[in-house]
C-alpha cells in the first residue's frame, strides 16, 4: 500500500545521533532530562562495545575508528543532523584521536560530527577557560594521562580527583551527592571551571548546587556533549541549571 505524501509532517525536530558506550546507563536518560519539556530535539543512539577504562591496548582498542564508522553509518539511516561519539576516551588518547574519528564519520556519512572531548575543547576555547579542576570516576593514572593530554592543548589541570574505578558499568552507579565534597575541594584552587569527565557519571544533577556553593562554572560531560551537538545543529542550547556557561 502506498502512502500519500500529505500524511507526512512538513517539518521535523532536530535529530541528534549519539554513539554510546555499550555499558553506559547514564547518558541516554540524563540527556533526556537535559531536554525535559522540549519537543524540538530528539536523540537517537547506536552502541559500540565498551566495558573497561584503563591505560592498556585492550582498553584502547574499544575506541577504534572502524567501530565508530559502522555505528555512524547506522545512525545516518535515521537522517540525523549531527553525530557525536558520546565518550571521553579522547581525553586520554589525545585530541587528534578524536579529530580522526570525526573526520572518518563525516567522510562516511556526510554528517557533521563531534565527540565529548572535542566538545570540551570547544567550550574551553569559547569561554576562555585555561585552568580546570578535574573530577572523574577513573583511576589516578588515567587522570594523569588526561592532564598530560590537556596540557598539550593549552589547558592546565590545577587539581584532580579520581574515584578509582575502571569497570565502566560501575560509573553509572556513583551517587551524585558523592561528587559534591570533592568538587568543593577542587574549587578551592580557583580554577576557571570544574570538569566532570565521564559520560557515565551523574554529574549534571549537582551542577547547579556546586556552582551556587563555589561560584565556579561546572562542565558535565553529558551536558557539554549535548550542548555542542545542539550548537552544531543550530538549535536552542540548555537551561542554565545544567551549567551556566551552556545556556
Amino acid at each position: 500500500m502506498s502512502v500519500a505524501p500529505d500524511v507526512l509532517a512538513e517539518a521535523r525536530p532536530t535529530r541528534i545521533g549519539m554513539i554510546v558506550p555499550s555499558s553506559n546507563t547514564c547518558l541516554e536518560p540524563m540527556t533526556y532530562r537535559l531536554l525535559e519539556g522540549r519537543d524540538d530535539v530528539t536523540v537517537h543512539s547506536a552502541r559500540i562495545p565498551v566495558t573497561r577504562i584503563a591505560l592498556d591496548d585492550g582498553s584502547d582498542q574499544q575506541f577504534d575508528a572502524a567501530g565508530m564508522r559502522a555505528a555512524a553509518e547506522l545512525l545516518a539511516t535515521a537522517d540525523v543532523d549531527v553525530i557525536a561519539w558520546n565518550g571521553t576516551s579522547g581525553s586520554w588518547l589525545g585530541a587528534d584521536h578524536d579529530r580522526a574519528i570525526v573526520a572518518e564519520i563525516t567522510r562516511a556519512t556526510g554528517i557533521p560530527a563531534t565527540t565529548s572531548t572535542l566538545a570540551y575543547f570547544e567550550a574551553f576555547a569559547r569561554f576562555g577557560l585555561a585552568d580546570i579542576g578535574l573530577l572523574t570516576p577513573y583511576t589516578s593514572d588515567v587522570n594523569e594521562q588526561v592532564r598530560v593530554r590537556y596540557a598539550a592543548q593549552g589547558i592546565a589541570v590545577s587539581g584532580h580527583a579520581a574515584l578509582g574505578l575502571s569497570d565502566n558499568e560501575s560509573f553509572g552507579r556513583v551517587r551524585p551527592d558523592a561528587l559534591v565534597a570533592p568538587s568543593i575541594a577542587l574549587a578551592e584552587a580557583g580554577p576557571d571551571a570544574l570538569v566532570y569527565l565521564c559520560t557515565n557519571l551523574y554529574g549534571a544533577p549537582i551542577v547547579a548546587e556546586v556552582e551556587g556553593r563555589t561560584g565556579v562554572p561546572v562542565l558535565d560531560s553529558v551536558a557539554v556533549t549535548l550542548w555542542h551537538c545542539l550548537d552544531l545543529a543550530g538549535s536552542a542550547l540548555l537551561d542554565p541549571r545544567w551549567g551556566r556557561l551552556l545556556a
